[in-house]
């Protein structure tokens, strides 16, 4: 990629699109909200990408072939993960309308005891996350329902959405279906497989702390014995053909996972897998969604390719319930792609320009050992979640900026990659400005500042990997 190499920008030059572009946000996080992402956000990246353009061109001298050039590099380097996306999208729908994430939920239900309450539901959460690769949905879906049980057992409600945030965090982190996962993989270079694999070191063992401090609190708390986890057991067995023999298809994923294939194989092979048990276990449910009302060859073709492209949405009965088994589809990634093509523009013109240099040579000054480096990348994830409002551009902002960084101090870019997501991911929910931190704020009607304190995993996680870096576990340095 090429950059303006006539005149290094001044950091207090570089500094202005970043404070264009948390000005911008902060006030399209006050219109719009959780619908942020849906058009608002890009329309500040855009902005804030113009504005570092005239500085470029008109202060520096910076020819717009350079600033052009580094845009389509930018974008180049992210098609590989907005396919990734879009597969996403056809996994959320096919296993959900073949019954997969149903099957889940319902034998995850079964384990459900007031005295075991919260920490069923952050593994309940988790399950769930990591099979849909969505934390939002997750959340807003069976996040609703385990509140509405716990407070029926009579549980203070900062303990249940803390637990619940915990689990769903947990496998939206892990989850190779998890928008946050490709793009902070992608954004560094790391392939998603290797990037998943190295947050394990510092995830698992901070999902350990959390479960164990869920088990003592859920012993502890006094409660009540009710509970309506069998009604909405029940709900799905009436909606769905509950049957193990679907796990199969979670089972054939994880073992092309095992075998490292590529992972846009493996999501085309997931999706596949998907649809076949779809057509075998639930041909009236592709019938409803191709509006038919039997099946055929026709019927059954478009069925198949709606669940995969478009949104889908399965009355049960129950509304938490129809929430969960609505889908989007393909579509429902497009506002990410979006995103992500504008953060790219912002991210190639910063680069080409020469202003990312410019700020990441602060840091060189007094980074020089591995613990500052991810200490430096942990602080400026939660920067950036508290100046932008989004996880989205903190993760990208923070890859971006480190790159090179770390690259010149001989540390693995998979480092890299673990310790954004370890800040930028996790604590995002935790900051009530946070698109996320209002998002689920209003979702499970509990404030911010409520639930924070009980969000064990996502407070531990940035500490795990400051003591993981401290000790040097599983950390190698290059020539």
């Amino acid at each position: 990629m090429k950059q303006n190499t006539e005149k290094l920008p001044s950091p207090w030059v570089s500094v202005i699109p970043l404070a264009v572009l948390t000005g911008l946000l902060y006030v399209v996080i006050r219109a719009f909200g959780g619908d942020a992402i849906n058009g608002g956000s890009q329309i500040a990246l855009l902005s804030a990408t113009s504005v570092c353009v005239m500085l470029s061109i008109g202060v520096y001298r910076c020819r717009w072939a350079v600033l052009e050039e580094a845009i389509i590099d930018n974008i180049r380097a992210s098609a590989s993960a907005i396919v990734i996306l879009l597969l996403i999208g056809a996994i959320a729908g096919t296993w959900m309308i073949s019954d997969v994430v149903p099957t889940m939920i319902y034998y995850g239900l079964q384990i459900l005891h007031p005295s075991f309450f919260l920490v069923a539901s952050c593994v309940i959460c988790a399950v769930v996350s990591l099979m849909t690769g969505s934390s939002w949905t997750t959340i807003a879906t069976i996040g609703v329902a385990l509140m509405g049980i716990g407070q029926a057992m009579g549980f203070p409600e900062g303990w249940i959405a803390g637990a619940i945030i915990s689990g769903a965090y947990f496998g939206d982190k892990l989850s190779l279906l998890s928008d946050t996962t490709v793009l902070a993989s992608s954004t560094v270079g790391v392939p998603v497989f290797t990037h998943i694999r190295y947050m394990l070191y510092t995830t698992v063992p901070s999902m350990l702390i959390a479960l164990g401090g869920f088990t003592v609190a859920g012993l502890s708390l006094d409660h009540s014995a009710s509970t309506h986890a069998e009604m909405y057991a029940a709900t799905l067995a009436a909606t769905f053909r509950i049957t193990p023999w679907l796990l199969v298809v979670p089972l054939a994923t994880g073992i092309l996972i095992a075998r490292k294939l590529p992972a846009i194989v493996t999501l085309f092979c997931a999706v596949v897998f998907a649809c076949a048990a779809m057509l075998l276990a639930q041909p009236e449910i592709v019938a409803r969604v191709a509006g038919v009302g039997g099946l055929d060859f026709m019927s059954g073709f478009k069925g198949v390719l709606m669940t995969c492209f478009g949104p889908t949405a399965i009355p049960t009965g129950s509304a938490p319930l129809d929430e969960l088994v609505a889908t989007r589809g393909m579509a429902g990634m497009l506002n990410t792609v979006w995103l992500i093509i504008c953060a790219m523009c912002f991210g190639g013109v910063m680069t080409g320009s020469g202003m990312l240099r410019s700020l990441t040579a602060i840091f060189l000054r007094w980074v020089r050992r591995t613990f500052s480096a991810v200490a430096s990348t942990v602080g400026a994830g939660i920067f950036f979640n508290l100046c932008t409002a989004d996880q989205y551009i903190s993760i990208i902002l923070s890859g971006r900026l480190f790159k090179d960084l770390y690259a010149e101090r001989g540390l693995e870019p998979k480092l890299l990659s673990r310790s954004v997501e370890d800040s930028a991911t996790v604590c995002s929910v935790l900051i009530s400005w946070n698109s996320c931190g209002m998002t689920q704020a209003t979702v499970l009607g509990v404030s911010t500042f409520v639930y924070m304190p009980y969000c064990i995993f996502n407070i531990v996680s940035p500490l795990m990997s400051l003591l993981v870096a401290a000790i040097g576990w599983k950390i190698k340095r290059k020539k």
